[in-house]
Formats: C-alpha cells, sequence, structure tokens
C-alpha cells in the first residue's frame, strides 16, 4: 500500500510515518516544515524519516494546488492521512491566514485530487477543540459542535463538513480523529507537558493559565498510533454506526479520563526531582477549560484501549528530553 502523509514532520505525521515505515508500507511525506514552532525539531525528525528506502519527501504547502495536483499526477496513493495543519490556539488569532489556507484550502484540495484519482479511503486530523466550551467537559462524537471558541477550532469543525459532502457525494471512505492531547518523545516545545519539562529542568518559571483551572485528556503518542494503524485496516464500521452513514465516521481518540494541569506539574516535579516554580495567570482567550473523551465508539469498531498511564507517559517523555537536550 501507498500512503500519503501530509505533516509528515509534524509530531502525529512523524511517529505515524515512523511506524508505517518500519511496517514496510511505502510513504510519500508531504511537509512545509514551517516555523510555527522550533524548524530543528522538524528537521531532526525528517532526518530520521529519510534513513528509510521506503520513504519519499516533498516540500511544499498543500495549499499549493499546482504542486500537489503534480504530486498525484506523478504518484500512485492508495490512502491520503492528511495531517498537516497549523494548530494551536492562540497563533490561530495572530496569524488567521495561514489556517484557512492550509488547514481548509489544502485539505479541499486534498480531497478534490482524491475525488479527480479515484481515491476510495482519507483519514483527516480534527481536533477536541471542536467541541468548544462544552459545559460538562465530556466529548462525544454526537455532540453539537456549532460553536467552536477559537479559529483554529472552526476550521476544524469546517473540515468534518467539507469531509461529510465528499465521502456522501463520491463514495469515499473519509475518517476523521479528534485527538485529545497528544503527547510523547518529539513532542510539541509550544505544548504544556514539553514546556513545562523544559522550565522545571531549566529552574524557569511555569505560568498556569485560568489560575491552574485547566483539565486535559492527556493521550501517549504510542496509544494515538496503535490506534491510528487499526483505523487504516479498518474494513467496515460497527453495524450500529454503519446504520446513519457506511462511509463517514467521526473518532475520539483520547483516554478518557481528564488530568488537571497542576497534577500534571506535581508528577512532573517527582519524576525529575526539582520543584517547579509556578504563577497562576488568567484564561486565555479561545482556550477550552475541560477536555474528556468519550472513547466508546473506538471500542466499538478497533476494540480500542490505551495501556499508557500517565506516569509511565511523562516518565518516558522526561528520558527522550534528556536525551535529547545532550545532543
Amino acid at each position: 500500500m501507498k500512503i500519503l502523509i501530509t505533516g509528515c514532520c509534524g509530531f502525529i505525521g512523524f511517529h505515524l510515518s515512523l511506524f508505517l515505515l518500519k511496517k514496510n508500507f511505502k510513504i510519500y511525506g508531504i511537509d512545509t516544515i514551517n516555523a510555527y514552532y522550533d524548524i530543528s525539531l522538524k528537521k531532526n525528525r525528517l532526518q530520521i524519516l529519510k534513513k528509510f528506502n521506503n520513504f519519499n519527501f516533498s516540500k511544499f504547502d498543500i495549499s499549493n494546488v499546482k504542486k500537489l495536483n503534480s504530486f498525484f499526477d506523478k504518484n500512485q496513493i492508495n490512502l491520503i492521512i492528511n495531517l498537516a495543519a497549523y494548530a494551536g490556539v492562540q497563533y490561530s488569532l495572530i496569524n488567521p491566514d495561514v489556517y484557512f489556507k492550509t488547514n481548509e484550502i489544502g485539505f479541499y484540495n486534498l480531497l478534490e485530487n482524491a475525488k479527480r484519482k479515484k481515491i476510495k479511503k482519507i483519514i483527516f486530523a480534527s481536533s477536541s477543540s471542536v467541541s468548544g466550551s462544552n459545559a460538562s467537559g465530556f466529548s462525544k462524537e454526537s455532540d453539537k459542535t456549532d460553536t467552536p471558541i477559537s479559529l483554529y477550532a472552526a476550521t476544524k469543525k469546517n473540515n468534518e463538513i467539507l469531509a461529510h459532502f465528499y465521502s456522501t457525494h463520491y463514495k469515499i471512505k473519509i475518517i476523521g480523529v479528534r485527538f485529545f492531547t497528544a503527547y510523547g518523545p518529539f513532542g510539541r516545545p509550544d505544548l504544556s507537558i514539553y514546556k513545562f519539562v523544559n522550565a522545571i529542568q531549566k529552574e524557569k518559571k511555569i505560568i498556569l493559565n485560568n489560575y491552574g483551572n485547566h483539565y486535559r485528556d492527556f493521550t501517549y503518542i504510542d496509544d494515538v498510533i496503535k490506534c491510528l494503524f487499526k483505523l487504516i485496516k479498518l474494513k467496515r464500521f460497527n453495524k450500529f454506526d454503519r446504520k446513519n452513514n457506511s462511509l463517514f465516521q467521526i473518532f475520539n481518540l483520547g483516554v478518557g479520563k481528564k488530568i488537571k494541569i497542576t497534577k500534571i506539574v506535581k508528577i512532573l516535579e517527582k519524576l525529575i526531582g526539582k520543584k517547579a516554580t509556578t504563577e497562576f495567570g488568567p484564561r486565555k482567550k479561545g482556550d477550552i477549560i475541560s477536555s474528556k473523551s468519550s472513547t466508546k465508539k473506538l471500542y466499538r469498531n478497533i476494540n480500542y484501549r490505551p495501556k499508557t498511564s500517565i506516569y509511565r507517559g511523562l516518565s518516558l517523555f522526561i528520558n527522550w528530553f534528556d536525551s535529547y537536550k545532550k545532543n
């Protein structure tokens, strides 16, 4: 099978590409290697992927329709996995244009090429952020998601709407995955766990937004990748889900437990053996207070059970972080 993974130098894209390359899939990777966060980390990921003979890399933005069309004309792709996107809530408030270009126009370009080349399966990244200010903080795939509170979330909601149309109208099997706070080795430096570990190690101050009253459903990267692999292999949706739509489904990908951000800091202090210097700050615009995923639908379809505890996951991250910084 020949698989296109967009955003292959991103956190999840890198880990998925590496996993599939080791299983001898032919992987075509597309990435811009943009400066949204540390380029050196993205280049290090790419350097690892390029060691595999079954990896083919192209550097461009999927919003560039001419380059993308040319790519599909030159390469026969069996499956598209779209992980290319500008992520993050705060950055979307400052740079809305790039979010619309890559997240929406780029995804539309992929859908059009799938239609043009008769590619019959797509998996794409949505986000837990589409839930918006869900009062319960417990998200099911069937919840209404019409009130996103950030531009980033709005682009992901629009992806889901577009995907539904292309799936039903052009008979393409499309799976949208709402990721819930993935973390682990080679993780993004703009996210909390990387920032907290870095600050504690360097004895710098940690700012806890919303006065420390944030909760997240932290999902270790190995659990994420094993789940995605099962979705790649999934041939038919569970009959309970299939009765509404046999070709299009949205899945939450989380652990199903929420952890307060202050607890994460305490665990990191214990694992690192240093006390954190913390300061409380107000809630930032667009940030959701709490996220917790329902994973019943994933369990029905692929028998999904995350196996990595938060203690184990954070310990593995710290081990990688220490090794990465030394090199």
